[in-house]
């Protein structure tokens, strides 16, 4: 880590728990080499542990941009015009999604000064403006390259000894954390003699732990594990878009190409470039090579408090068999690594170009598929959201909202461009009648668009067997009573009260119910809970266009769900300015 300043930082625990322990004895013998071994301050050992137990500053790099120091909680930014108070790191994750949520717009964060930020040294540092923290910005080195070291950790408490220039014994000192450890040795002068009491155990990046009984020993495990792990010291926030749950979700989702390989430092890529892999959910993984042979092997993950892990087993493909630790996962990126200098970068694809009609009838007529979104000529079809579609045998279709049943006739044609086309006629509702070409395709989303003139649809599979036990805890809650609506932000403004004296009844068959005071009238609507093809688990409310109730549609973002208490997120585009906004629906059980 770069030192910005030279600040004299003296640990005033440390200094009175010197005073107390060297109060009991005047001195006391050094204890015999066999036993103990003395390290001076500025020694190779010494700087090995102070980089080990430095500050890592790069989980808030979507914010600061900078490796090495992060910004103290809580502080305000303004992100795409939205003002947010961040006070946990959680909240980062807030600004990530109001970047992703719109694609091809530019993201703009904004930090309100002044913050203070804490560096490598845990030393804290406020700063007035933004020249002064893309200065301190500047000197930190990125990519990885910097002293600190990530990959591997100690397990507190630990006991340390000081020593004078005689090599006596003047205090014990007992660390609790890496703050500790580090305002220790910035106590330190560079000629102090200080010794551990061994053993001492470390957990490696995998959260293997290990002892290590000596100084030699302990510096012989940092120094290995120096390089051994992604210490994700850059700026893209993206790869930590997955839940550790989900990843299989996401292997099986599509197949993926091959597009960089290097095992033993060794770079293969030219070997094996866009080989595609296919992941089954059984735990069997094909790859089909340039020449159309395919190798058969099998797969599986398991999570730990480091991460990810993704097993690779082939008996030929010998340079993909491995236990992958998984350090990115991107908008349809996946990355591997593993120590030793091995790496794979695959891409997700989304369209297979190869499927034919029948591909595409098998595919609609296995599950029911869920409207996302639907444009009709440039304008979007709110009233559609989450309506149901049921591609039935002799070309019969149904779409659906629990109390309302629509029926039309559809087809998979190619066009003139050899892309597949879903015709869809439907007289009752003319939002989905048309001739929609193919554009995406996975095992659970579809999307159709011809982008020139505003038409898309994207679709969302939902399956009976799809027995995800966050949905069904969230369904039982809801079923369980009356609801109001606590609060509806909008941005800065609060609409809480359009929605007074409104109760909710949420029914089987996606029906809702919304009546207003005690003799009604009582408005239907359409809700379900999905988990959707990112692993998000999503509900969706549909109460049509209409005011006030028509606010309501949307396919909210989950947040969180007690016996009592449901919220919702949403982040949307103000149709004037093009500025993002949240919207946050907070349900309250009557």
């Amino acid at each position: 880590m770069k030192k910005f300043f030279k600040y004299s930082v003296y640990n005033t625990l440390l200094i009175l728990a010197l005073t107390l322990t060297s109060c009991q004895e005047e001195f006391e013998p050094l204890p015999q080499a066999d036993e103990q071994q003395t390290i001076m301050a500025n020694s190779s050992t010494a700087k090995l542990v102070e980089n080990t137990v430095s500050r890592d500053g790069s989980f808030d790099n979507i914010v600061d941009g900078a490796s090495c120091f992060d910004i103290r909680f809580p502080y305000t930014v303004r992100v795409n015009g939205v003002e947010l108070t961040i006070e946990s790191v959680e909240g980062l994750q807030l600004i990530e999604d109001i970047f992703d949520e719109i694609e091809d717009d530019e993201d703009l964060l904004e930090i309100i000064f002044p913050v203070t930020i804490k560096l490598a040294d845990y030393t804290e540092v406020t700063l007035t403006n933004l020249e002064e923290l893309r200065a301190l910005a500047e000197e930190c080195i990125e990519g990885g390259d910097d002293d600190d070291i990530e990959c591997i950790d100690f397990k507190y408490p630990i006991t340390l000894y000081t020593f004078d220039i005689n090599e006596v014994r003047t205090g014990t000192v007992v660390v609790e954390s890496d703050e500790d450890l580090r305002k220790f040795f910035a106590g330190l002068e560079e000629d102090d003699l200080i010794s551990i009491d061994f053993p001492v155990t470390l957990v490696n990046y995998d959260g293997m732990e290990f002892i290590v009984d000596s100084n030699a020993e302990l510096a012989n495990a940092i120094e290995r594990a120096k390089d051994v792990c992604d210490e994700d010291d850059d700026n893209d926030y993206n790869d930590d878009d997955f839940p550790d749950d989900r990843l299989d979700i996401c292997l099986t989702a599509c197949p993926w190409l091959v597009k960089e390989v290097e095992r033993d430092s060794q770079n293969l890529t030219d070997q094996y470039f866009e080989y595609l892999m296919n992941f089954s959910k059984d735990g069997s993984v094909t790859v089909k090579d340039r020449n159309g042979n395919i190798i058969n092997g099998e797969w599986s993950t398991r999570h730990t408090d480091q991460g990810t892990k993704l097993t690779l087993e082939f008996d030929v493909l010998v340079d993909f068999t491995l236990e992958w630790f998984v350090y990115e996962v991107g908008p349809h990126t996946i990355k591997l690594y593993s120590e030793g200098g091995n790496r794979i970068i695959m891409k997700q694809v989304c369209v297979d170009d190869e499927a034919g009609p029948d591909t595409l009838r098998e595919i609609l007529r296995e599950c029911s598929w869920i409207i996302k979104k639907v444009f009709n000529q440039g304008e979007e079809i709110e009233r559609l959201i989450g309506y149901e579609f049921n591609f039935l045998a002799e070309g019969v279709v149904t779409l659906s909202s629990g109390d309302i049943v629509y029926q039309g006739s559809w087809e998979i044609v190619v066009n003139d461009e050899g892309r597949l086309v879903m015709a869809i006629t439907m007289g009752e509702e003319p939002g989905v009648s048309f001739e929609w070409p193919l554009r995406e395709m996975t095992n659970k989303r579809l999307k159709f668009e011809i982008e020139e003139i505003g038409y898309e649809l994207v679709l969302q599979r939902v399956c009976e067997n799809d027995q995800d036990g966050d949905v069904m805890e969230i369904r039982n809650i809801l079923f369980g009573g009356n609801w109001m609506v606590a609060l509806f932000e909008k941005g800065d403004m609060n609409i809480t009260q359009e929605f007074t004296g409104y109760s909710f009844d949420f029914e089987p068959e996606h029906i809702i119910g919304a009546t207003l005071g005690d003799t009604g009238p009582t408005q239907l609507g359409m809700w379900r809970v999905i988990r959707n093809s990112e692993g998000k688990l999503k509900v969706y409310l549909n109460f049509g266009d209409g005011a006030p109730l028509g606010e309501l549609t949307d396919d909210w973002d989950f947040v969180s769900i007690t016996e009592g208490r449901l919220e919702l997120k949403s982040v949307r585009e103000d149709n004037a300015s093009g500025e993002a906004y949240i919207e946050t629906l907070v349900f309250e059980k009557l």
